[in-house]
């Protein structure tokens, strides 16, 4: 195998084995607590401008312009919101959509819950 490889190979491996290698906070667009009827999952579309693709979007802590695409009114349409979110070192966001009609396409973004990541240490 090619030595790039398992230089590659063994960094990732001891990533995995000190837990957070590096300081980072995740973004979920799904609800932490289901019985508000209220609030709906979201997509998250772009952080500081930048689209995501990676579910859950994994971010660095500080301010953040969050852009997410609610679910869709009663006209099957779906509206964009930004945001802007203090991200917390090693904590996962469970971002969703406040909508006070479920056939209205308007929505408010809000943090339903934020939990520690397992495993990743904050800078002392």
């Amino acid at each position: 195998m090619n030595s790039r490889l398992w230089l590659g190979l063994a960094c990732a491996a001891t990533v995995l084995l000190e837990g957070c290698g590096t300081t980072y906070s995740q973004l979920v667009g799904r609800r932490y607590f289901t019985t508000n009827m209220d609030t709906h999952p979201v997509l998250i579309s772009s952080v500081d401008g930048t689209s995501t693709v990676i579910v859950p979007a994994q971010v660095s802590p500080g301010p953040r312009r969050i852009t997410v695409q609610g679910p869709p009114g009663g006209a099957g349409v779906s509206e964009l919101e930004t945001f802007t979110l203090d991200v917390k070192p090693c904590t996962r966001y469970y971002i969703v959509a406040f909508k006070v009609s479920p056939l209205d396409s308007r929505f408010t973004p809000k943090v339903d819950f934020e939990e520690a990541l397992a495993g990743c240490r904050p800078p002392a």
